[in-house]
């Protein structure tokens, strides 16, 4: 269970546009742990609509000055500059042996009608190559209505270490309620998450915990692999897609700027995750969330190139589709409810204009697109905003061809092996395309629509059972 699945109620209107943008007064003098402040979480749509006007309205006059261009370019050089900075960065080295005591970890999966993969990770988890009285692991079963109950009752009688944790019928906060529901009872210094449709080596805390001797470092994230990446087109760009995340995030964070969890394979500090008020059930990507309080909590987010977590991609359009905009819309989110923060720089100068720089990319210009190509048709001339444009492909292409030759790291290339690599960068490339479309599209429909996206469940097929 990827994400938050409960409809929203109508949001609360406010009198005036100003108050929906602003947050309280008080809020100027708030503490850190202010970030969970529920108003923060209100009028997102009036929120989208503002960014939404004034992205519109800037694009529209870039197109009416002379001095537009030279704008342009000398923008899109400083943001080149930064992903240069990017790409020559070098991971933070850690030591790959546990010092002192062995921390206790504790595993957490929340499963909602699980059925075709719950048994092969719960077995997973449960003959990890760590001490085994220093981990537990707990399934948290959502109401599940097919055989996952069963399936879960089954397993525990075989294995003592597996805890599990069914939730009511009317329970609420989707997968972050029911993370937040169960981490009173855990006891781990540690805190790993894992989707059900998880496939985990069976070193994996013998990898990770080792990363947390360093004292600020807050959160871990593995790289994500796709398990049926030679489905079709769809998993093949999901797979370069998965490369050129992982690439950018563990690079990212090596010039301190902005680590990034992705929900399956994070693994948090307790005392990081206390602090933040647990996972916030108030967002549909609670990982992205999640993100951005660690952060502004001064914390560190690191992301593990090895060992990789794998999971299933979706294997249809419509499928990718429902999962992009849920991703993209919970992307979108955490600058809407914590944009106050962000630019009174709580993170530090480093990490803020990273952030900046990435929504400046990810978000903004993709809204921009439609009045920059209305204002181009009318005006006969490219689109004023095709420098950006030019940088975003490049540092995909570059990034995700980097990041597939990491992947491959211990096997000896030849000039074969980098034609494959290539081409899949080139699929991969194209494949990326729909991010532009989700990413216009989702930023310009929360501003008109009250409500969130509804959430389709992603169905996992998992592997035939002996």
């Amino acid at each position: 269970m990827p994400a938050n699945s409960w409809p929203e109620k109508d949001l609360e209107e406010f009198k005036s546009l100003l108050s929906d943008l602003s947050v309280e007064e008080n809020s100027f003098n708030e503490t850190l742990s202010g970030v969970s402040r529920p108003s923060r979480f209100k009028n997102r749509r009036r929120k989208a609509a503002i960014v939404l006007t004034i992205v519109w309205s800037s694009t529209i006059a870039l197109h009416l000055v002379s001095w537009a261009y030279l704008f342009v370019f000398g923008l899109t050089t400083i943001l080149g500059l930064h992903a240069l900075v990017v790409f020559r960065a070098r991971p933070r080295s850690y030591k790959n042996t546990i010092q002192g005591e062995i921390p206790f970890v504790s595993i957490l999966v929340a499963a909602k009608n699980e059925e075709a993969v719950i048994s092969n990770l719960v077995k997973a988890l449960c003959n990890l190559q760590y001490p085994q009285e220093r981990y537990e692991v707990w399934v948290i079963d959502d109401n599940s209505s097919d055989r996952t109950p069963q399936l879960l009752a089954h397993l525990a009688q075989k294995y003592e270490k597996l805890n599990i944790f069914r939730r009511k019928p009317e329970a609420t906060g989707g997968k972050s309620g029911a993370l937040n529901q169960v981490l009173p009872l855990t006891k781990g210094e540690i805190v790993a998450v894992f989707d059900a449709d998880a496939q985990v080596t069976s070193d994996v805390l013998l990898q990770v915990v080792p990363l947390f001797e360093r004292e600020k470092l807050g959160a871990v994230q593995l790289r994500k692999a796709i398990a049926n990446s030679r489905d079709n087109f769809w998993t093949k760009g999901q797979m370069a897609e998965m490369a050129v995340d992982a690439y950018l995030n563990r690079a990212r964070a090596a010039i301190g700027g902005i680590g990034e969890l992705r929900g399956n394979g994070q693994f948090v500090r307790r005392e990081a995750l206390i602090k933040c008020g647990g996972w916030n059930e108030e967002t549909i990507t609670d990982d992205l969330d999640l993100t951005i309080r660690l952060h502004l909590e001064n914390w560190d987010i690191e992301c593990a190139f090895y060992p990789a977590v794998e999971e299933e991609g979706v294997t249809t359009a419509i499928a990718l589709w429902h999962q992009r905009n849920r991703w993209a819309e919970g992307g979108y989110q955490r600058y809407l409810d914590y944009w106050d923060l962000i630019l009174r720089n709580r993170m530090g100068m480093r990490k803020t204009w990273d952030l900046l720089a990435f929504a400046f990319i990810m978000y903004i210009i993709p809204t921009a697109a439609i009045p920059d190509l209305l204002m181009a048709i009318a005006r006969h001339r490219l689109p004023i905003l095709t420098p950006f444009s030019g940088l975003s492909f490049t540092v995909s292409f570059a990034g995700m061809f980097a990041g597939l030759m990491q992947i491959h790291r211990e096997k000896r290339l030849r000039f074969s092996s980098y034609s494959v690599l290539l081409l899949q960068t080139l699929r991969g490339t194209l494949y990326m395309l729909h991010w532009f479309v989700v990413m216009s599209s989702t930023t310009a429909r929360m501003s008109f629509r009250p409500k969130r996206l509804k959430w389709i469940k992603t169905v996992h097929q998992g592997a035939s059972e002996s």
